[in-house]
This record gives C-alpha cells, structure tokens and sequence, in this order.
C-alpha cells in the first residue's frame, strides 16, 4: 500500500521540533506540501531546519511564524497560506505546552498559558481550516474527503496526571472538541480524528528518558518496553490524511505502547 498526498497542502503547527518536525517529514515524504509552523523567533532556525530536511528529501513548503492562541495570526497564517498554495487540505492541529505546577501552586497565567495554546489554538486553527474546506469544496483530483483534520491529544486525554491538571484539562477538552467537530461537520466529509501519544522521545520530555536510571522507570509504564520516536506518530498522521482512511472521523487513536492499558496492574496490581 502506497500512500500519496500529491497535490495536498498540510499545515503543521508547532512543527519545529518533536513530534510536529517528525509529522511534518512524514507528510512531506509522501508528497502533500508542508508548513512548518513555529510560534517565536526562538524557533525560527529549527523550522528552517525542518523545511531544509523537507526540501532535501525533494519536497517542497515554507515556514511561518504564528502563535497559534492570537485570533488575529491564525487568520493570517491561513490567508496567507491560502494566497501562495491556493488552498488548505490537512490540518495538523499539534502545537503544545506544559507549564506544570500542582493546583495549590498553578497561576492563572500558568493555566491560562496551557489552555491558549493547547485547546483555545486548536479551536482557531480548525475553525480557519473548516472554512477553507467548505469554500473550496471536494476535489477529487486531492481527495475524496473535503478535508482532513488531526488533533494532535495525548494519552493524557483519559489519564489523569497529577501535577500536570491545565496539560490534561487542554488534552481532555481536545477530545471533545475533535468528535464535535467531526459530528458538526461529517456530512460535508471533513474528516476529524485525534492522535493519542503516549511517551515519545522528544525535547519536552527528556527529563523522562535521558538517562538510564528515567528510562528504566518509564518503561515500567509501556508494556512494549520501547519509548516512541516522532516518526511512529508521523506514520498514522499519513495514515490518517489520505483517502485509505476516509471511513474515519471522531477517533481517538492511541500511539502508546500499550500505556493505556496501565501496565502497573499487569502483575495485578
């Protein structure tokens, strides 16, 4: 089964590091155009980056620089976006933070920080995409779907996290937020599903993973005793934009290694 994104244009926001560098590759490896979104000019020399990996490989797309929680530039991402490639056709709502604190200790700039950009850019991103999509209408020389969205959640999303209650809020309200829009907007075939990932190796969470001793204690939680890496959530991103996945919307997918079956009771607990 080959997988072909040809002629399709993929926003990936916060696609400068980790898991959004990993999914924006993998979009562009099977042919859809890629923007690699970054939120600062913190970020900007990693999304250059990514996109000169992407044009290397023979691929094509830009960056753009938007914070994806301000209404204002998430309107012009999509206008602009729009004006040089004509179109939107995937939408990979990705770009996350954490600013971890337990509640007695959590500040609403802290709260407010967390859900701007995990939930409230989510919900601006979709909303400028969904437009686009039912602007321009289906075309089935890109595909038999309007347009595709994936939200990118976390296992967090049915895990509770102690320390962590504005991450697993954003993330639960994400799932929400994703099988509403894919029953508000099913019928026009737009397409919504969520990626659930558990433990993936990236610069967020290195504390977890960047010595033996973090390693070992991590895995005691993945039954398939390996951390993930960006390319096994950039795999069903591909997956999940083209057409052999048209028969699923409001799916949340976990890309865990079994996380989610809690192997702390494996041994019955």
């Amino acid at each position: 089964m080959e997988i072909s994104l040809h002629n399709q244009v993929a926003v990936v926001t916060g696609a400068s590091s980790g898991i959004g560098s990993g999914i924006a590759k993998s979009l562009a490896s099977a042919g859809a155009t890629v923007i690699v979104n970054h939120s600062s000019e913190r970020s900007i020399e990693e999304a250059k980056a990514v996109l000169k990996e992407i044009t290397d490989a023979g691929g094509q797309g830009m960056i753009y620089q938007c914070d994806v929680s301000k209404e204002d530039q998430v309107i012009s991402m999509f206008s602009e976006v729009i004006a040089e490639w004509g179109t939107v056709d995937i939408l990979v709502n990705n770009a996350g933070i954490q600013k971890d604190a337990r509640i007695t200790d959590m500040t609403l700039d802290q709260w407010n920080a967390v859900i701007g950009v995990n939930l409230t850019g989510q919900f601006l991103c979709a909303r400028e995409a969904i437009k686009e999509f039912l602007r321009r209408g289906i075309d089935p020389a890109r595909s038999i779907a309007c347009g595709k969205i994936i939200h990118i959640s976390s296992v967090h999303e049915i895990i509770p996290w102690a320390g962590h209650a504005n991450y697993a809020a954003s993330k639960g309200a994400v799932r929400m937020l994703m099988q509403t829009l894919a029953q508000e907007y099913g019928a026009d075939k737009i397409r919504v599903n969520s990626i659930c990932p558990g433990a993936i190796q990236t610069p967020i969470n290195q504390n977890a993973w960047n010595t033996p001793e973090a390693l070992s204690a991590l895995l005691t939680l993945i039954p398939y005793n390996r951390i993930g890496q960006p390319l096994d959530i950039g795999n069903l991103a591909v997956f999940l934009a083209s057409d052999f996945a048209d028969y699923i919307t409001g799916a949340s997918i976990f890309v865990d290694g079994g996380m989610t079956t809690f192997e702390s009771f494996s041994t019955g607990g």
